[in-house]
Parts: structure tokens; C-alpha cells; sequence
């Protein structure tokens, strides 16, 4: 009773603590929501105050978008270094015009073998530093006693002492393809090396020709293997981002001036000795190997690139005397990347490319260092030393300009009139034409008016005429291009694949949006690891074209514009070959990557179709006759397998004739019934009253019997003489007719008629 007063005012007092803490609270709440309302607006001005308008070097963009450039993946990555590395070897040798001599060097290595070549210090041991792992640990130990497997036996007995040596052989297997399983997943290290017999480089461009991205040669209105200037220093770029080790290029230059004065001088002065005497000098000075001037030095560079200043960065750049009479470039980058999944992509690529190029000598070597029975090697010999027209520069096409192109011109321009500056600065137009031209332009453009004085709307208006006026001047022009030619590409055929037959056909040169292009096409059957089905072969530039097939429009017309059947070929079991080229000034590549050509021009589509449906005629004529020819002689192998059946029922009957001649003879003759009278009487066409013998014939042919002089054995024979001298002579036989009755007698009647019935 006493406790029961106080209780009330401690609830009291609690009531009024919470009620005290629920007002502070939710002076609390709303000062903090109105403070939160506040802070929420400041934000988006510190946003757009943080919002700075910044500009990038290609360099860097290319190194953030390596993708566009075909470093998808390390895999990807390490394919496209290979590929632009050889194509750059490929247009060195082909600019002064030397056959070409590319080997390639693969080598691979884990990583812990790179950080070791690198000197990279390896990960403490200590439980708060992050100790190394102990796959790599184990790797590190088999890296290093690799070399002596006795010594490397015994430190593995040492350390499982007191354990059977099958349960130590046994753990050490599992370790080991533990960590094969482990390091198959990892992403290798590779060294790289190309080496070509090219022109090599001067020794002062070699900074800005691999350390400037977008700087290059290939600039201009011709054919090239390359055009953006981006492949070789993307190899850069990829090695200092996937390695950090710059690439390091060794090389021997001679200009192409050089090279063409040495062969035309050689050529004028083939019949003189003085000039003989003076070769002779000049190869004791050695200044010339195998008739191509030599460098006197050989340039040694180590280069790096600044990405964001887009600039070469010069580690090493030394000269030595060329002792060795070396002429070509070495270039040697490490970079990451994936074999595994990309081998079977290198290897198809190196058969494409001696496909395209049968002029040039291939030859890669892959070594692994962590497992010797890995490597492999691939040579591909030169099969044709004809190699194609160099491509020719030449102006741009009136139907192919645009606004922005035409106001370059104008700038670049050193013409005085307007007419010059036609003639002079565009292809295809001559003085006539353009004043024709010209008065299409309207009242505001003179033949004789400076083309300076064209203000934004006069361009517009001069770019509308020039890509409308098609009747005015000629068509592109095909001759600067250079196609590979059906003489090699049906050598480049015949030396990787192998086939059965092939057929090559040149389809007329065409023009789409004022670029010309050639196609080039060739149809093969059969061949050396052929698959059933169309297997298509894309080359655009003379350049392989191994990814997105489906989409390309060779692809498409191979597949759904040609009529296979049309043309005696199967499309679904034969093992048809598809070989497609296609060269030109500008090639319509689809998406980023360029490894396809879309269908969507039709100049090119139709120029495709044609050439493949030449090459499938002349495919069909050959097949018509060695079809025929297989028909004679499976149709002469089933008439000699029934020889002897033939020719024992003939002579069977032949001695049922005689046997009832002779009992004729001696009981008088056997009359036949009244029926068999009539019919044969009224019934016999004539061909059959032909074949029908008379009685002096019977009558000689059954005494031959009687005489032993006609047997078997030569029925037989002269059965086989009638079907050899048949076949030789290319008669055909009837496919529908049946070739033999049930009683063995031919049904046949081509057979040699004359020489049956002299037998018979």
C-alpha cells in the first residue's frame, strides 16, 4: 500500500520524458528534412560545375575503344597484332617490288616466367603481405629445375620422405594438372617477332611511323591493305597496356627510287662489260645483294608511345654498320593474349593469306616454354613468283565527292580557273565536258572564274551537278587497281587446298558511289580436309576476312543466288570450295571491325554473282563429260560382268539348234503349230528382219558347232571385243533401258549388232 502512490508519477513522469523526446524528435525531423531539402539542390549544382568540356588524343581514344580497332578480347587482341604485323611486311616488300620472305616467331610464357624475364619482384611471403600462391610457387619450381629432371626427381623424393614413390608420383601429377587446369584459364604472355626482306624504314621516321597514331602513307584515292594508319600502333598500345614493355624494331632501309633505278640501270646494261665490271665492284663493296641495293646501316630503335600527347617516346635509338647485308625490318613485341582460343584463327589465317598470296614464303614457329611438345610449325613455300601490278594513286571521281571534300580541293587546289580546276583536280573529265558542265552549273559560275570565289552555296550547288551529271564524263577507272589475277589465285588454290578441279573467272571491272572495284572468284571441288557443303573463303584488298561470314555478301549470293543443280553440282554433299576477292579504291566494310561486306550494293552483288556463275559453267562442262565418261564405264563394267552368263546360254542354244538339226536330219523335218506359224509370218518389224539370219547362215554358224570351231570360250571373246570397241569409240548407252532379261540374253541392241550376229 505504501508503493502504490509513487506509481502513478513514475508513469507520469515517463509520459512526460516520451512525450519530451517525441517533440524534440520531430523538431529534429522537420529541421533535418528541411535541411535535407536544402542539401538535395546543391548537388546538381556542384554537378554541373563539375561537367568540364575535355578533349582526347586519338591515341587515347583508340586505347579506351579497342574494340573498333579488333582488340576485342587477349585473344582477339593477340590475332590482330599478328595480322596487322604481317600485312606491314606484306606491302614493305610489295612497294619495291621484291618477292616476299615473312617469318614469324611465337612465343609463349606464363607469367610467372615474364615477371622473372621482366624482373618484376614476386609477392612477399608474410600473412599480412598477400604470399604467393601456391600454384605459382610450384610453377616457379618446375620453371626453374625444367632444365634437369634427375636433380628436379630427387628434390621431390627429398621432400616426401617416408611416402611411397607412386603416391608421391601420383600427387605430383594431380599438382601439376591442377595447375594446367589453373593456368589454362590465365591469359599467357607472348613474344612476338616478324621479320620481313622489305624496304625496312629510314632511320629518322621510324618514331612517327610506329609511335603517332593515324599518321601513315596510305592516305589518298588507291588500293592499300591499310588505310587508317592505326594497326601497327595499336600493337603498341596493346603491349604498353597489356605489358608495360615497349616494342622494339630492328630494320634496314632502301627506298623504292633506289631499288627501280638499280633494276633499270641492271636492264640497259646487260650487255655491256664495262657496266658488268662495274657491278662486279659494287658487290665486292657490299652494297648490293641479289641485284637490290643495300643499306649501310642497320637502325636499332626501343619505342613507347605518350597516348596522351599522341607522340613517340624514344627509349633507344642507335645505328651500327650493316656487316650482315640485311635488308627488311624486325619488329619484336611481348604482349598478352590467349592461344588457345585463337590458334585455329592464326592457322586459318596463315592458309588464307598463302591462298591470296601465293608469291610470298610463310613460315611461323610457336614454342611454348613451359611445355616443348606444344610447339608447332608452318611453312607455306612460294608457288608463283608473278606478283601483281603495283596500285596506282589516282584522283578522286566526280560521282564519289561532297561538300566537305570539295572545299579541301579548293583549298589544296593550284588552279586558276574553274575549267583547270576540273580537269586537273578530278578524274574522268575533260575540257569539253567541263565546260558542258559548267553551263548546267548556272549563270553564277564561269569557265574562267577563280575557284576561290565558291562561297558555301555555290559548293552545295557545284556538288549536286557534279554526282548527278553521269553522262558527262567517263566511269572509274579499274586500271589503277590490283587484283591478285586467276594465274595465282588458282596457285594459291591448288597449293592449300588441293582439289579435285577448280575454275577461276575475272568478272568486268564496276563502280559503286564513283569507287571502282574488280571481282575475282573461283569454284573448287573436292580437295584436302574439305567438308561437305559450300565452304566460303572472303578476301577483300588480298586481305583474309576470317569473322561474321553469314552477313557478307559473298556468303549470301554463294548460298541463295546460285543454283547449284543447274550446274551438275550438289550443294549439300559435294565438297564445294567458294573463293571470293574483291578489290578496291575504298571497300564497303560493314561495322567497325571491317571483316565483312555487306549485300546492300548491288554493283558489287551482281559483279559476284556473275563471276561465280562463270566459274560454275566452266565447272559444268567438265563435269558433263567426266560424268559421261563415268556412265560409259560403269554401264561397260555391268555388260563384261555378264559376259559369261551371255555367252553360255548362247551356246547353249546353239547346241539345242544343232542337236535338232541332226535329229531333223535322220526322223524328216518338225513342223511348228499353226500359231507360231502365223506370227512369226505377219509380226518383226523391220529392224528385227534385219537382225533375222537366213538359213545359210544358221546353217554355217551351226556347222561351226557341230566343228568345235565356235565354243564358249569364243562368244565370250567376241563379246568382249564388241563392248571394248564400244566403249572406246564413245558410243553411249541408253540409261532407261533395261541392259539384260531375266534369261541372260542382252535386251541391248547397240551392242555391237554387225559383230553379234557375225558371232552368232
Amino acid at each position: 500500500p505504501s508503493t502504490l502512490p509513487k506509481i502513478p508519477s513514475i508513469m507520469t513522469v515517463s509520459r512526460k520524458r516520451t512525450s519530451a523526446s517525441a517533440s524534440a524528435s520531430a523538431s529534429s525531423s522537420a529541421t533535418n528534412t528541411t535541411n535535407h531539402t536544402r542539401k538535395r539542390a546543391k548537388p546538381s549544382t556542384r554537378h554541373q560545375k563539375d561537367e568540364i568540356q575535355q578533349s582526347k588524343s586519338p591515341a587515347e581514344f583508340f586505347a579506351e575503344n579497342q574494340s573498333i580497332a579488333g582488340f576485342d578480347n587477349p585473344g582477339k587482341s593477340l590475332y590482330t597484332t599478328l595480322r596487322e604485323l604481317i600485312e606491314n611486311s606484306l606491302d614493305a616488300c610489295e612497294s619495291v617490288d621484291v618477292l616476299p620472305d615473312i617469318h614469324v616467331v611465337i612465343e609463349e610464357m606464363s607469367e610467372g616466367q615474364f615477371n622473372r624475364m621482366r624482373g618484376v619482384p614476386d609477392r612477399g611471403r608474410g600473412n599480412g603481405g598477400g604470399g604467393r600462391a601456391v600454384g605459382e610457387e610450384r610453377e616457379e619450381m618446375e620453371y626453374d629445375y625444367g632444365g634437369n629432371d634427375q636433380e628436379n626427381n630427387e628434390n621431390m623424393e627429398n621432400k616426401n620422405d617416408g611416402e611411397p614413390k607412386s603416391n608421391a608420383a601420383k600427387r605430383q601429377s594431380s599438382s601439376n594438372a591442377a595447375n594446367a587446369k589453373r593456368n589454362h584459364k590465365k591469359d599467357a604472355y607472348f613474344l612476338l617477332t616478324v621479320r620481313d626482306n622489305g624496304c625496312g624504314m629510314a632511320h629518322d621516321a621510324i618514331p612517327d611511323l610506329l609511335g603517332r597514331v593515324l599518321s601513315g602513307s596510305k592516305y589518298g584515292v588507291r588500293q592499300t591493305r591499310g588505310k587508317f594508319g592505326l594497326g601497327a600502333k595499336m600493337a603498341l598500345i596493346w603491349s604498353k597496356k597489356s605489358t608495360g614493355v615497349p616494342i622494339r624494331i630492328k630494320t634496314s632501309h632502301v627506298s623504292a627510287d633506289a631499288n627501280k633505278r638499280k633494276k633499270k640501270r641492271k636492264s640497259d646494261s646487260d650487255d655491256d662489260d664495262d657496266d658488268e665490271e662495274e657491278e662486279d665492284d659494287v658487290g665486292k663493296n657490299n652494297e648490293t645483294v641479289g641485284g637490290r641495293k643495300v643499306g649501310k646501316i642497320i637502325s636499332t630503335c626501343v619505342l613507347d608511345i605518350d597516348i596522351y600527347k599522341n607522340q613517340p617516346r624514344v627509349i633507344q635509338h642507335t645505328q651500327e654498320p650493316n656487316t650482315e647485308q640485311w635488308i627488311g625490318t624486325e619488329i619484336q613485341v611481348l604482349v598478352a593474349g590467349n592461344w588457345t582460343t585463337y590458334k585455329s584463327r592464326v592457322v586459318q589465317y596463315l592458309r588464307q593469306l598463302a591462298i591470296i598470296t601465293p608469291y610470298a614464303r610463310l613460315e611461323m614457329t610457336y614454342s611454348n616454354r613451359s611445355d616443348e611438345k606444344k610447339g608447332m610449325n608452318f611453312k607455306f613455300e612460294r608457288r608463283s613468283e608473278q606478283m601483281p601490278p603495283a596500285a596506282r594513286e589516282v584522283k578522286h571521281h566526280p560521282s564519289s565527292v561532297n561538300n566537305l571534300l570539295v572545299q579541301q580541293l579548293l583549298e589544296r587546289t593550284n588552279a586558276k580557273t574553274l575549267v583547270k580546276f576540273l580537269t586537273n583536280d578530278l578524274s574522268g573529265i575533260t575540257p569539253a565536258s567541263a565546260r558542258r558542265l559548267i553551263e548546267r552549273l548556272g549563270n553564277s559560275f564561269e569557265p574562267d572564274m577563280d575557284p576561290a570565289d565558291l562561297d558555301d552555296k555555290l559548293v552545295t550547288r557545284f556538288v549536286q551537278v557534279l554526282r548527278s551529271a553521269d553522262d558527262l564524263f567517263k566511269s572509274p577507272d579499274g586500271g589503277c587497281l590490283s587484283p591478285l589475277g586467276e594465274y595465282n589465285l588458282n596457285l594459291g588454290i591448288q597449293k592449300v587446298v588441293e582439289p579435285d578441279i577448280i575454275a577461276t573467272a575475272r568478272d568486268k571491272p564496276g563502280a559503286y558511289d564513283g569507287h571502282p572495284f574488280i571481282v575475282e572468284a573461283a569454284v573448287s571441288l573436292g580437295g584436302k580436309d574439305a567438308k561437305e557443303g559450300i565452304t566460303v573463303v572472303r578476301f577483300a584488298n588480298r586481305i583474309p576476312l576470317l569473322f561474321e561470314g553469314g552477313a557478307d555478301v559473298a556468303t549470301r549470293v554463294a548460298n541463295g543466288k546460285i543454283k547449284w543443280s543447274s550446274y551438275k553440282i550438289d550443294h549439300k554433299r559435294d565438297k564445294i570450295g567458294v573463293f571470293v576477292s574483291i578489290v578496291s579504291t575504298k571497300v564497303p566494310f560493314k561495322g567497325t571491325g571491317k571483316e565483312y561486306i555487306g549485300d546492300d550494293i548491288i554493283e558489287i552483288q551482281q559483279s559476284v554473282k556473275r563471276a561465280l556463275q562463270n566459274c560454275c559453267q566452266q565447272l559444268r562442262a567438265h563435269l558433263t563429260k567426266k560424268n559421261a565418261l563415268r556412265d560409259v564405264k560403269e554401264r561397260k563394267s555391268r555388260l563384261l560382268k555378264y559376259i559369261p552368263d551371255v555367252s553360255r546360254s548362247v551356246f547353249g542354244i546353239l547346241e539345242a539348234m544343232q542337236k535338232r538339226k541332226s535329229e531333223e536330219a535322220e526322223s524328216g523335218p518338225r513342223y511348228s503349230s499353226p500359231r507360231k506359224r502365223i506370227a512369226g509370218a505377219g509380226a518383226g518389224s523391220s529392224r528385227q528382219q534385219h537382225l533375222k539370219p537366213t538359213e545359210s547362215e544358221v546353217f554355217s554358224v551351226l556347222e561351226r558347232v557341230s566343228n568345235g570351231d565356235l565354243t564358249e570360250d569364243t562368244i565370250k571373246e567376241h563379246l568382249v571385243e564388241a563392248v571394248e570397241e564400244n566403249v572406246n569409240a564413245g558410243l553411249g548407252f541408253d540409261e532407261n533401258e533395261e541392259v539384260f532379261g531375266k534369261v541372260g540374253t542382252s535386251k541391248s541392241k547397240k551392242v555391237g549388232e554387225d559383230d553379234d550376229r557375225q558371232a552368232v
